[in-house]
């Protein structure tokens, strides 16, 4: 297990793990062969614990660092940028929210490589805010945890398997939006726990974005730590859940980007350019340049929202809060828009030869589609452009 012991070290480790990670990643895609030892050397690496306050042994890496993971280990196969987002949103939790017990606890698992993998959406017919998955309080202060949970990104891989839950009040009444929530941090080789490898998406193929099933799971108390609270006052909890997804948009995109470069280099040039090289036709030049300010462009607004997302974190408050969800809001939408566009656009400057199903140059682009489905920019859209106009900040949760 090694140790990360500052911000620049951290950025290196990643970049090895990077060069590593890409070597099979088109392979691995198509065969959907999920990344067990690649998650292993990410375990290993210490990347996991370099958000763990500096109280507890870990370096409390800045949002601009962790950012930069993010969007380096995307660059290289997204779907194992993806597997650690939850990890680090729900160390977020517990140091919000967790007690010194609990902190004393998990973060010391975290510091030896153990990974946390999310168990939160649940399929409809309600909206997302509601969960049906309850904790039921025990006489003997434990609970019992019991539902089903979607979409649970990396849990086959995880040590914690930490479920979103509402905490059922003794009425009987289905849950509601309202009624306050908790995350339990469960091992996933706890009785009643089931997890099935059933993710049949067309792009992220191997986030292991499975099923959770959990049938009267006992959870103590210790284990569990409250998530209604966190948004009581202003904190950049949602800030920081959606700066690491723009964060992987942005990998997406520069990946894509890089890929294309490489496939101009082996294109043929159209009869009508009159030039020895693809590279060297105008109008491939200039869709070269169109997509590298589009996707310089939102790794420029990501670095600043991460920088925005710090400076809440020095002096918190309302404006603070607001003003780093809103520059990460602004990021997330340059962000889908750069890996939508350098995901297709690969196409134009490899020519015929890229849509190669042996080259499986699609993975970009259905990385980017399935990633970018996440959560709707359209809404954040809404939210910029209210802050804009009349300085209203946006809600407090997950999301924005």
């Amino acid at each position: 297990m090694s140790v990360v012991a500052s911000g620049d070290a951290a950025l290196d480790v990643a970049a090895k793990l990077g060069a590593t990670f890409d070597r099979e990643a088109a392979d691995r895609d198509a065969q959907r062969s999920l990344p067990h030892d690649q998650v292993k050397a990410l375990k290993a690496s210490g990347l996991l614990a370099i958000t763990v306050p500096t109280e507890y042994g870990g370096i409390d890496a800045p949002a601009t660092v962790v950012a930069e993971v993010f969007r380096t280990i995307a660059h290289a196969d997204p779907s194992l940028a993806q597997i650690p987002h939850s990890h680090f949103t729900f160390l977020e939790a517990l140091r919000l929210q967790g007690s010194d017990s609990q902190k004393s606890y998990f973060y010391p698992q975290v510091l030896a490589g153990a990974l946390l993998a999310n168990a939160q959406s649940e399929r409809g017919p309600h909206t997302i805010d509601i969960d049906t998955t309850t904790l039921v309080a025990q006489p003997d202060g434990s609970y019992v945890l019991s539902g089903r949970k979607f979409y649970s990104t990396g849990a086959l891989f995880a040590d914690w398997v930490v479920v979103r839950a509402s905490v059922a009040d003794g009425s009987g009444a289905p849950p509601q939006a309202s009624t306050p929530k908790a995350v339990a941090f469960v091992a996933p080789d706890t009785a009643g726990v089931d997890i099935v490898d059933d993710w049949d998406g067309m792009g992220q193929r191997t986030t292991a974005s499975g099923t959770v099933t959990l049938a009267d799971v006992v959870v103590p108390r210790e284990h569990v730590v409250p998530f209604t609270p966190i948004f009581a006052n202003p904190t950049t909890y949602g800030a920081r859940a959606q700066l690491w997804h723009s964060a992987i948009d942005v990998g997406i995109a520069t990946g894509a980007l890089a890929e294309g470069v490489r496939q101009a280099g082996r294109a043929r040039p159209h009869f009508e350019a009159g030039t020895d090289t693809a590279a060297e036709d105008p109008t491939l030049v200039n869709v070269a340049g169109e997509l590298t300010v589009q996707v310089r462009g939102a790794q420029a607004l990501l670095a600043e929202a991460a920088r925005q997302v710090d400076a809440a974190g020095r002096h918190p408050g309302p404006e603070s809060a607001a003003q780093a969800s809103v520059a990460v809001a602004v990021a997330k939408v340059a962000a889908v828009r750069a890996s939508l566009d350098a995901s297709s656009g690969l196409f134009d400057l490899g020519g015929t030869r890229s849509a190669s199903a042996s080259e499986n140059l699609s993975r970009f682009w259905r990385d980017a589609r399935t990633h970018t489905l996440h959560d709707p920019t359209r809404w954040k859209l809404q939210h910029i452009g209210r802050y804009a106009l009349t300085g209203a900040p946006p809600p407090r949760h997950g999301q924005i």
